[in-house]
């Protein structure tokens, strides 16, 4: 019986080597790849955000109101940007303004109020008038929607379907063409986009939702070559739960944090993902990174294991909303 040694022995010295080459080289390309991701997770700094303009420069941040978007106004406030902010209510706009201007002097703030679920033309003319002559270095593409609760595309309503796919999608990009020949022709800024572990594994009960998210994943880092020519930046930023009420988690944890963390963790990150799958993404906050990373490493995230997990979640997830739904009519 012929064993491995032996058949090893058999083999031409030149064809040892060259094995031991690869394999070597696959060793140290695993060892580099696990390096690069310490570092970048846990060591380094992203981008520092005065690439993209000194004091003054402008920032537009998208669904800015409320949640993610009122924290990144807040935080690049406090950098130093004056802000553009657009979301829908005009009362909340006003409010954000009052008070991010009372906290930070000097601070010059415009706002929008515009529904993106309405896709009408005369908000984005609105929005490129506001900013024409502005010195633009960020925006922040975070409006989005969600699914009410979890549910099955075959029942998803069909108003819901249509705001998701206007507002993640066509409002994004709607946006960024308003402001992105600014930078271009500047050569310097950086366009961030929102993305999430919905879109970047398939995510059954979301489906909708998982794909608009998928489709910016592919855009943006398409965007991104094109604009680097053009020392412009393009970086999607995913992010598991954070306390919001997109996500309805209202207690932050260890794999949860509030916005305040999240945001904090976005803007000092920022083109730190260069051991992710794809091109021009980052995870910023460093137990969303550590989950991608083992996801990525050790099942791909369009694994069938990764695919049954997100099923099982939200079937979970929307049965227990039904619960309380119905709790919640009985006492009326």
């Amino acid at each position: 019986m012929t064993t491995l040694g032996d058949f090893m022995a058999k083999l031409p010295q030149p064809l040892l080597w060259a094995y031991a080459g690869i394999g070597a080289l696959y060793v140290a390309s695993k060892a580099f790849n696990y390096l690069k991701f310490f570092l970048n997770v846990f060591v380094l700094s992203g981008t520092n955000l005065r690439k993209y303009g000194k004091k003054g420069t402008w920032a537009v941040v998208t669904g800015a109101s409320d949640g993610l978007g009122k924290e990144f106004a807040t935080q690049l406030a406090s950098k130093g940007f004056n802000l553009v902010l657009v979301s829908r209510t005009q009362s909340k706009l006003e409010i954000l303004s009052s008070d991010l201007g009372n906290k930070f002097s000097g601070l010059q703030t415009k706002i929008l109020a515009m529904d993106f679920t309405a896709d009408d033309a005369s908000d984005y003319d609105r929005l490129s008038s506001l900013v024409d002559g502005l010195d633009i270095g960020i925006l922040i593409n975070n409006v989005g929607q969600s699914h009410s609760i979890p549910t099955p595309f075959l029942l998803t309503d069909k108003k819901e379907l249509q705001d998701i796919v206007t507002v993640n999608c066509l409002g994004t990009l709607k946006v960024t063409q308003v402001v992105a020949p600014g930078m271009q022709s500047r050569k310097r800024g950086l366009i961030l986009t929102m993305g999430s572990f919905g879109g970047w594994a398939p995510t059954p009960y979301l489906a909708t939702y998982s794909g608009s998210k998928a489709f910016l994943q592919q855009w943006s880092s398409a965007l991104a070559a094109e604009l680097k020519p053009s020392n412009v930046d393009v970086q999607l930023c995913l992010s598991y739960l954070v306390t919001t009420a997109m996500s309805k988690v209202r207690r932050p944890n260890l794999l949860i944090p509030n916005p305040k963390q999240f945001v904090r963790a976005a803007l000092g990150k920022v083109k730190s993902g260069s051991w992710q799958t794809m091109p021009d993404t980052y995870t910023p906050y460093w137990t969303h990174a550590i989950m991608g990373w083992a996801v990525e490493t050790f099942l791909g995230v369009g694994s069938g294991l990764v695919r049954w997990y997100n099923l099982k979640m939200h079937v979970d997830i929307r049965n227990r909303a039904l619960r309380k739904a119905a709790r919640d009519a009985k006492k009326q």
